[in-house]
């Protein structure tokens, strides 16, 4: 099965599952979080869209206890970097329909939080098909980043295609397991 027809499927089932308000493991992933031993407490994370697991909670957890939080801002040439974001903050929606902070801050994360659209059991993951986190990754390559998925259990797939341009996860949240 190609990754377009598994993308395809997959936000199909999302959507109509409709996980708007499903509970996510906030409390299981902060505490992760929390036990990995980092130099600086920065996580790159995401502002939820279109059934994406929800983590606004988590996002205010992690800055009450004093982890600088940044989301993604997409450049040109499928680019992205991540600026420091507070709640406060003015948000904009790029062209792309996702919400964006204002650019201020560009902040090199420890650990990157990232929304997936399928996995599998290997750690593989599928996103929109930018392959924005891909490129953010590479660019990283010589940074410590730990990289966390966060999905919906229903999002598991038997194996994803792999490619030499894909980048693996070091680990996966879902509403009910770990990996």
């Amino acid at each position: 099965m190609s990754k377009n027809h598994i993308r395809k499927k997959i936000l199909k089932l999302r959507q109509k599952k409709n996980f708007k308000n499903q509970p996510f493991q906030i409390e299981k992933i902060f505490k992760f979080i929390k036990n990995i031993n980092l130099k600086n407490k920065v996580i790159g994370c995401y502002y939820p869209i279109s059934f994406e697991a929800n983590i606004v909670e988590l996002i205010k957890k992690l800055q009450l206890n004093n982890y600088q939080v940044g989301l993604p801002i997409i450049h040109k040439n499928f680019d992205m970097d991540f600026y420091e974001f507070k709640f406060n903050d003015p948000m904009y929606i790029n062209n792309l329909g996702i919400p964006e902070p204002k650019k201020r801050g560009k902040i090199i994360p420890n650990i990157l939080l990232m929304p997936l659209v399928a996995y599998d059991k290997n750690l593989n993951r599928i996103g929109y098909g930018g392959g924005y986190y891909d490129r953010y990754i590479k660019k990283m390559e010589k940074k410590k980043l730990i990289k966390i998925g966060l999905a919906f259990s229903c999002q598991k797939v038997n194996q994803i295609p792999f490619n030499k341009f894909d980048k693996k996860l070091d680990h996966i949240f879902t509403e009910k397991d770990s990996y």
